[in-house]
């Protein structure tokens, strides 16, 4: 067990410092009811989430309006 220890310690601290970057698709519609997708790729959900809320202060203009 305690040749395991370190071992297992090595690998927890690994995941603990991984970031999870993902796809993440940001669907919009404007006022006329059309819509788009922005996909953001190998990204963190934070700032996936920033950059879909920049999209949406700009497709509020119009009467639209965009979520991750």
């Amino acid at each position: 067990m305690k040749k395991i220890a370190p071992l297992a310690a090595a690998l927890l601290l690994t995941f603990a410092f991984t970031s999870c970057k993902k796809d993440y698709t940001c669907t919009c519609k404007d006022g006329s009811g059309d819509g788009f997708t922005y996909k953001f790729t190998k990204v963190t959900k934070k700032n996936a989430k920033a950059a879909c809320d920049t999209w949406n202060s700009t497709y509020q203009i119009d009467g639209g309006s965009c979520s991750l």
